[in-house]
């Protein structure tokens, strides 16, 4: 009976041995550090031994710092006026709103989520209230600055995003604010600035400061970087003569560029239309896709001339086809010049109407007989297909009469130089000749015709003994005295002139021998 219960025993008591041999090993990793520690921290530092008993150790949690210092953490709660970031420290971390971004007037909740990681600059480690004020557009700053720097140095571009539009240009975040001037924003000078609000833009650092903050930027440089090679494949791909498609990009006095693809063509006023255009904005618009010819190239300074009346039908085709001199054809006058007017017979296609071919009548100014926008009828004088040009005539159609108007300082006479083989009308020639004869008649006295000389003198020499005009005394001497000594010398009376006439009358007796 006994072996059997004693045999049973054992069996219990190996259960109890069992057991009590695991319950030192689960404690036995507790035990350890007591063992090693003496008061020290467990190997990983969150335990320590205090009056033997294991507490947290929180200072190991702690990573030391400074002000100045550059931390990380993570955004616990958000305010109105302030952000609480845990950087691990006894208290949270306080960044307040104007700390949040070098824009003005941010809002916190659009800066930051919760549970982001933020790096942030630490200002005060504690301030009067006890709190840890943080600065996460400095922490930036810092880094944006190493960033600005390094690229400054190497060309490389920066990225940043227009948060402001000033005068002059577009302010961009780059952790620090860098500007962006209007006449670099673009290869061609940019309108409206407010259409890169909000942008990202690509820039190159062309000017950098540190001690004032100032940092200048230029995308057109990336811009013109870029276009290079396509610019230089496009002008080894196009020649003069070639009809290309190009977009209208901007629109100057004289004349309008056009991109082709990546580089600038220029079509010149004279180039736009077949017609007078007076601003290159009559014939095209920014934005506009137009086909145009390309006139000439000049590949060491990139530039491209051309030309878009080259590609549309030549109205001047149509009046060597269809008009000939004599033909009375309907007109509108489209401009008025001191010489005459301009009446346009064709869509492109102008003729002058000399001012002497306006009226019958003697007309001082073009503008007493036609206005701008009058339309009549004009006759078709000569055709100079050579030089196309077309000479008109009002007065010679017949039962045209245009009544004269009173001058008006509303209508417009615009300053031109007249064509240099246009003569002056022929009505008004008629009495310069006359003028000049007139003006030339008191000369011929000077001549050595010795039969008018004769004339002049005779008469003065027979009022000279009633009136004694000295004028006679002034014409005597210019006369030949050929003439003169036969019919004064008897003469008494005419010795009392000055003797220079008988030194004149020993002159001509041997010229007659």
């Amino acid at each position: 009976m006994c072996l059997p219960h004693c045999a049973a025993v054992p069996e219990m008591d190996t259960t109890t041995e069992a057991e009590q041999a695991q319950e030192p090993q689960e404690e036995q990793p507790q035990e350890q550090p007591q063992s090693a520690g003496n008061g020290a921290a467990t190997s990983d530092n969150l335990l320590i031994e205090v009056d033997g008993k294991l507490v947290p150790n929180y200072d190991a949690t702690i990573h030391p710092f400074n002000e100045g210092d550059v931390v990380s953490g993570k955004v616990v709660r958000i305010d109105q006026d302030e952000v609480l970031v845990d950087i691990g420290y006894k208290s949270e971390g306080v960044i307040p709103s104007n700390e949040l971004s070098i824009r003005k007037s941010v809002d916190p909740s659009d800066e930051v989520e919760l549970g982001e990681e933020v790096d942030a600059l630490v200002l005060t480690k504690e301030d009067q209230e006890g709190r840890l004020i943080l600065s996460k557009k400095r922490a930036r700053f810092e880094k944006a600055w190493r960033k600005i720097e390094e690229a400054g140095e190497t060309g490389n571009p920066v990225t940043g995003t227009v948060i402001e539009v000033v005068k002059g240009g577009l302010i961009l975040d780059l952790g620090v604010r860098g500007f962006l001037p209007a006449s670099l924003v673009d290869i061609r000078r940019v309108q409206n600035l407010d259409e890169f609000m909000g942008q990202q833009l690509e820039c190159k650092v062309i000017e950098l400061n540190r001690s004032r903050n100032n940092v200048v930027l230029s995308r057109r440089a990336v811009l013109e970087e870029e276009r290079k090679e396509v610019r230089e494949q496009i002008l080894g791909r196009l020649e003069p003569g070639q009809v290309v498609e190009g977009k209208i990009s901007n629109i100057v006095d004289f004349g309008a560029f056009v991109d082709l693809d990546g580089i600038d063509g220029l079509i010149h006023i004279s180039e736009l239309s077949w017609s007078h255009v007076n601003h290159p904005s009559e014939v095209v618009s920014i934005g506009d896709t137009v086909r145009v010819k390309v006139l000439d190239i000049d590949r060491d300074r990139q530039r491209i001339s051309l030309g878009l009346k080259q590609t549309q039908e030549d109205p001047w085709q149509k009046v060597l086809n269809e008009y000939k001199e004599g033909d009375v054809v309907d007109g509108k006058v489209t401009k008025i010049v001191a010489f005459g007017a301009f009446v346009q017979i064709l869509p492109g296609v102008e003729g002058l109407v000399h001012i002497s071919e306006l009226a019958q009548h003697h007309v001082e100014s073009p503008a007493e007989v036609v206005r701008p926008g009058d339309e009549l009828q004009v006759k078709i004088l000569e055709v100079d297909e050579a030089r196309r040009r077309l000479s008109l005539s009002v007065k010679r159609v017949e039962g045209q009469e245009l009544p004269t108007r009173p001058l008006s300082d509303d209508v417009v006479i615009e300053d031109a130089e007249p064509p240099e083989d246009i003569a002056p009308p022929a009505d008004e020639t008629a009495p310069a000749p006359d003028e000049a004869v007139s003006e030339e008649a008191p000369a011929e006295p000077v001549a050595e015709d010795a039969e008018p000389a004769a004339e002049v003198i005779e008469p003065v020499t027979e009022s000279s003994p009633e009136e004694g005009e000295e004028p006679a005394a002034e014409v005597a001497p210019e006369a030949p005295p050929e003439e003169t000594v036969p019919d004064e010398a008897p003469s008494e009376e005419s010795t009392d002139e000055p003797p220079s006439e008988e030194p004149q009358s020993e002159e001509p007796p041997p010229a007659q021998g």
